[in-house]
């Protein structure tokens, strides 16, 4: 694993969002430090991708707060285009432009956002995709890739931001099992590098084996956290985490 710096990057304090009366997320407080992968696991509809939603500003919050680097990023006068440039996100739906092509599709955000130089950015994105074994499909159309390659060009689309902090939410629950592997081998490769990740997944073995700390919901709070992703599998503090393990066998 990456050595961990101290420094706490993302800091997320009473976080309590809801729908209506319905509440999603209860009193989440949660920091993340530099270097660090953060594994989020639960059944599904205890608020994990919410909280990523949260995070990205792509969901308003009732209470509580979101700091990056100490600065605020929820509320009025948040400039959300600039947060989401230093906090990216890949969904489980690949969200590519059908009518642009890979290369396009990756140098969007760069080009009209950053307002990078192209020969810059275009030098990036092409060494990325030389790094996941897609570099000849720069100039192919989504609609003739496979699932994992589309997920996977989302990766790069998100890297190619230069963002300090990932979040992953579920990038594998769209995929064929044989696509799997391809897309969480890109992420492991971002781990070795040092990237902060922030990864929601039902990938058990993946989880395990990528993880500094294990975050468990359940029920729009957290459960339990781990310190020691090993001991979370083998042998987990609560009832509650110990029964969804079990579910999945372990």
């Amino acid at each position: 694993m990456y050595e961990q710096d101290n420094e706490e990057l993302l800091v997320i304090e009473d976080l309590h969002k809801k729908y209506n009366d319905l509440v999603v997320l209860n009193g989440i407080n949660l920091k993340i430090k530099k270097g660090e992968v953060v594994v989020i696991l639960g059944p599904s509809g205890c608020g994990k991708s919410t909280l990523l939603r949260c995070i990205n500003g792509l969901e308003k919050i009732q209470e509580g707060d979101i700091r990056y680097r100490n600065k605020s990023i929820v509320g009025k006068g948040v400039n959300l285009q600039d947060i989401r440039q230093h906090i990216g996100m890949v969904f489980q739906s690949y969200d590519l432009f059908p009518h642009m092509t890979v290369i396009e599709n990756i140098l969007l955000g760069p080009l009209k956002v950053q307002k990078r130089n192209k020969k810059e950015a275009m030098e990036q994105a092409n060494e990325l995709l030389d790094k996941v074994g897609l570099l000849d499909k720069q100039d192919s159309y989504p609609r003739q890739l496979s699932g994992g390659q589309k997920q996977r060009i989302a990766i790069i689309r998100a890297l190619c931001m230069n963002p300090e902090i990932m979040l992953f939410d579920e990038v594998t629950a769209s995929l064929d099992p044989e696509m799997v592997r391809e897309v969480l081998d890109v992420i492991l490769g971002l781990t070795k590098q040092g990237m902060t990740m922030i990864i929601v997944t039902h990938e058990m073995n993946f989880a395990r084996s990528v993880a500094d700390r294990i975050v468990f919901m359940d029920e729009g709070g957290i459960c339990e956290v781990s310190e020691e992703p090993e001991k979370f599998f083998t042998n987990p503090m609560t009832e509650r985490a110990k029964h969804f393990l079990n579910i999945f066998q372990y």
